[in-house]
């Protein structure tokens, strides 16, 4: 017991450590995500720890892993495999395997001069945490929202949202909405930032109430675009009061040298499971 409480206490304070100038590239390290999938036969791996917190609870995950494969041209495959801790400000905490996210990005609208490229994101939660202990929601939830992105130079912008579908006991389905902004500054840093907007998730997590955060982020490639470190924290502007951080590495290989050279992909901390809630409302 007393072991697995440091741990938790790890865990909480590596959300501190990157509280420290990052979501994504386009995705991680920010909530925001982007349409552009990896290449046809090219690979994506990280290595991550992330939280998102209110004054009532802390759920961060960490070690994570996810991995998406280019499996068609315009289509990535995405899974996300957490460790999951739940720190609730009064009770008790977890710490334990958390909900399993798979997905599959599709681009089907190309860019062009004048045209944003467009594509979905479908992701699917599965229920591999104890709801029990916080760990899980206990059911499978989905979202299924809509980027659009547009490059201008070294300057690169995206967004979108949709619905959040969470058929669980003491959840409710809720929107969500980000736009982001970011720069490359010379060959081996990128900084970005972005506002995103949930609605109130349920009596069962933390996000009670609707919130609006500012994140700001980005990458350094150690190798371009081969092996980098992604970087974010956020804080609310309007609403619930709530902090964002995400700190991780990411590796990409395959058929190209390089997929997205400033940008890799993926999905952001908000499509990890939402641990039940467990502290005082």
């Amino acid at each position: 017991m007393k072991r697995s409480n440091c741990i938790c206490e790890f865990v909480g304070a590596l959300a501190v450590l990157v509280s420290v100038p990052t979501s994504a590239l386009a995705g991680p390290p920010f909530q925001t995500d982007d349409p552009e999938p990896i290449d046809f036969g090219n690979y994506e791996f990280y290595t991550f720890a992330a939280s998102d917190g209110t004054p009532v609870e802390t759920d961060a995950i960490g070690p994570a892993f996810e991995f998406n494969w280019g499996a068609l041209p315009n289509v990535h495959l995405h899974m996300i495999v957490p460790a999951a801790a739940v720190l609730p400000a009064n009770g008790p905490r977890a710490f334990g395997l958390g909900d399993i996210e798979l997905g599959i990005k599709y681009r089907f609208v190309q860019e062009t001069k004048h045209r944003p490229m467009i594509g979905t994101f479908t992701m699917f939660e599965i229920p591999a945490g104890s709801a029990k202990r916080g760990l899980g929601v206990g059911k499978t939830w989905y979202k299924a929202p809509v980027w659009a992105q547009k490059s201008f130079g070294p300057w690169t912008t995206y967004g979108g949202g949709e619905m959040t579908l969470v058929n669980a006991p003491g959840y409710r389905n809720f929107p969500f909405a980000g736009w982001l902004v970011q720069r490359d500054f010379g060959k081996k840093v990128t900084l970005g930032t972005e506002v995103f907007y949930h609605g109130p998730e349920g009596l069962a997590a933390p996000q009670t109430r609707p919130a609006t955060l500012v994140d700001v982020g980005g990458y350094y490639k150690f190798r371009n675009p081969g092996f980098q470190l992604l970087f974010c924290y956020g804080h609310t502007v309007v609403g619930q009061t709530e902090n964002y951080a995400y700190l991780g590495l990411y590796w990409t290989w395959g058929k190209k040298s390089g997929n997205k050279p400033d940008n890799p992909t993926g999905a952001s901390f908000d499509g990890m499971a939402q641990p039940v809630f467990m502290g005082p409302t």
